[in-house]
């Protein structure tokens, strides 16, 4: 592939892959540029360098003055993701920034032109900021802390697809609301059983996961088995809803990030997914976690997510442009 070097008329800037040699400044523009969101190199290494997606070319550099100033890392898919395959269409923006000792110099946009002009070379049909699995590193752009850089993709032809929003609650002294425990026995009389999963039920919840949730959601669900029943359970917990052996439901947690967790839909509104998730707060208690969060949810599921006390955390824009 030609790596096109494009030279920026003000301050002698030029566009071009990422290097090595840039980890540093990447990292230094990332936590000034991105201030809501600082990583630090083990998350810079793990989840971008290490990702089977990432190419130096998908990771636009502006070098002005013999060091980088801006970036701005772009994915396609490079290897099939289970069942979604390899997404041909689809191309993602999962981080964007320049270092605001920098900006107002035009290195924003021709970051982004260079990006989109790279994705139509490949025959992508679409753009989106930051749906990308499995490392994507927040939901999209958060509308409180980026603001300014929503308005620059809106005004370049992006539009606001979806808001979702990430909550938390704060787990001491946490206790299952008296109403979910109503239901919890009202459940149980109707011989559904919540409990703890034991080895012998990696198939079937696997199984169940791959039925009526994601690719990715059976990932994280098998990460979460491997660690409860191969490796270091002290970080993870996973409880399921059962019926005669068959599976309803199920939640998980790793650390204080709680999810996913879900219910078989021709099954919801009957409150297993409420059981779920009070019993799971109730297990992070357990094992000494003192807040719950989680990054992604739409407005519809935040109002279960309240009903245990969750709160919104932050706001998110989902940004997408058709090519």
């Amino acid at each position: 592939m030609s790596r096109t070097v494009t030279t920026a008329t003000k301050t002698n800037a030029v566009i071009r892959p990422y290097s090595p040699a840039d980890e540093e400044a990447i990292i230094e523009i990332w936590n000034s540029a991105l201030a809501a969101d600082p990583i630090g190199v083990g998350t810079w290494r793990t989840k971008v360098l290490l990702d089977p997606n990432f190419v130096p070319d998908g990771c636009h550099v502006v070098e002005a003055q013999g060091r980088a100033r801006g970036f701005l890392l772009s994915l396609t898919r490079q290897v099939p993701f289970f069942e979604d395959g390899l997404q041909p269409g689809e191309a993602w923006i999962t981080a964007f920034g320049v270092h605001p000792e920098w900006r107002h110099q035009g290195f924003g946009s021709r970051l982004l032109d260079t990006a989109l002009d790279r994705f139509r070379r490949l025959s992508r049909t679409r753009v989106t900021l930051s749906t990308y699995v499995p490392n994507y590193f927040t939901p999209g752009a958060d509308v409180a802390a980026y603001g300014p850089g929503i308005a620059f993709l809106t005004k370049r032809g992006f539009e606001v697809v979806s808001r979702p929003l990430s909550m938390r609650v704060e787990l001491t002294g946490f206790a299952v609301p008296s109403p979910i425990v109503a239901t919890q026995a009202r459940l149980h009389a109707e011989d559904v059983e919540v409990r703890p999963v034991v080895a012998a039920d990696i198939v079937p919840v696997l199984d169940f996961v791959r039925s009526h949730f994601s690719a990715d959601w059976r990932r994280e669900a098998a990460d979460v088995f491997a660690d409860l029943f191969c490796g270091d359970p002290r970080q993870v917990s996973m409880l399921a809803a059962f019926r005669g052996g068959q599976v309803l439901g199920y939640a998980q947690h790793r650390a204080e990030r709680f999810g996913p967790f879900g219910v078989d839909p021709a099954l919801r509104g009957r409150g297993i997914g409420r059981v779920l998730l009070a019993v799971t707060l109730v297990e992070m208690r357990k094992k000494n976690f003192h807040v719950a969060w989680f990054l992604w949810t739409g407005d519809d599921a935040a109002r279960l997510y309240a009903q245990c006390g969750f709160r919104e955390a932050r706001r998110f824009a989902v940004l997408s442009i058709r090519l």
